[in-house]
């Protein structure tokens, strides 16, 4: 996703290949899980126009906003809900979207919020450790950095950001504290990683760790991916994009989950366990972005997708 702060210009990513995915016909009733600044919902809309409708959610009340402007052409078509998608079939219920022809899963942190100083997410700007897609929630980056303990920080950070310095990384922020911004953030975790700069900034990791804990995102993914199954009319197309190996792993696991027939151990020559397959794989491997894509728009290059479609 691009923005430019100014005028937000929207580049949603793997677009070819979500609408491919979702399939948007005239009068299909469609969800965006995560609207943002209404890049794919725009695409989805121009295709399902002008019976189809769209609800569109976002956690962040200014991307909420943003779309708006974006999509005020398609009136009564397009519903937006400044809300999370862990509620998701709540959400539907009150909007009476049930069944939908499509669900789109744009996962993790847009431009608006990395382009935004204040919001905190990124450490190229200075700024209050913040990372809440909702700034109305409890829970800040500054709460966990300078209240967890070094052992629950070092978990933390190995858990969610895969960081094989996270000892010695939370060693470094509780013998600093108070830390107060991204910046100084940053410099303590490369001070921690001993200053060797990779493909990827040494704060990386520790950023990803900390704005996942913030807005409990793998577990507000995992339960609403639960929701889908009950929301999609047969034939509908679930298509989630995700950016890092932990929240792909969750949907993946989902989709082979819901997509086998049989869960009894291997060599059970009578199945017992009664499972029923929801979803078929559409597609078995992980699209990825192109090289043109990832020239284009270097914010692209993490991402990938699957696709699943409901079956009877």
């Amino acid at each position: 996703m691009i923005v430019a702060m100014s005028l937000p210009v929207h580049v949603p990513v793997l677009l070819d290949e979500v609408i491919a995915g979702l399939r948007p016909q005239r009068g299909g009733y469609f969800v965006d899980c995560t609207v943002g600044l209404g890049g794919h919902a725009a695409a989805i809309l121009e295709r399902i126009s002008p019976s189809g409708r769209l609800l569109g959610i976002d956690a962040d009340p200014e991307a909420i906003k943003v779309s708006q402007d974006k999509l005020s052409d398609y009136g009564e078509a397009v519903t937006l809900v400044n809300d999370n998608f862990v509620n998701l079939e709540a959400i539907c219920g009150r909007y009476h979207f049930h069944p939908v022809d499509g669900i789109l899963f744009d996962i993790g942190v847009s431009s608006l919020q990395l382009d935004t100083a204040e919001r905190g997410f990124s450490f190229h700007l200075d700024a209050p450790l913040n990372m809440r897609f909702d700034p109305g929630q409890g829970l800040t980056a500054s709460d966990i950095v300078n209240s967890f303990s070094e052992q629950e920080l070092a978990k933390l950070i190995e858990k969610y950001g895969e960081e094989r310095h996270s000892r010695r990384i939370a060693r470094y922020i509780v013998q600093n504290r108070p830390i107060a911004t991204t910046v100084e953030l940053a410099s303590l975790v490369e001070q921690a990683s001993s200053g060797k700069r990779a493909k990827i900034h040494p704060a990386t990791r520790t950023f990803m760790a900390l704005r996942i804990a913030v807005n409990s995102e793998l577990q507000n993914l995992e339960l609403a991916l639960k929701q889908i199954i009950n929301l999609l009319r047969p034939g509908g197309r679930l298509t989630v994009i995700s950016y890092h190996s932990l929240e792909d792993r969750i949907v993946k696991q989902f989709m082979r989950y819901a997509a086998s027939s049989c869960l009894c151990p291997p060599g059970t020559v009578i199945c017992r366990c009664g499972h029923v397959s929801t979803l078929k794989l559409i597609s078995r491997k992980v699209i990825k972005p192109t090289s043109l894509e990832i020239e284009s728009n270097p914010r692209s290059r993490s991402a990938k997708l699957r696709i699943a479609e409901r079956l009877n």
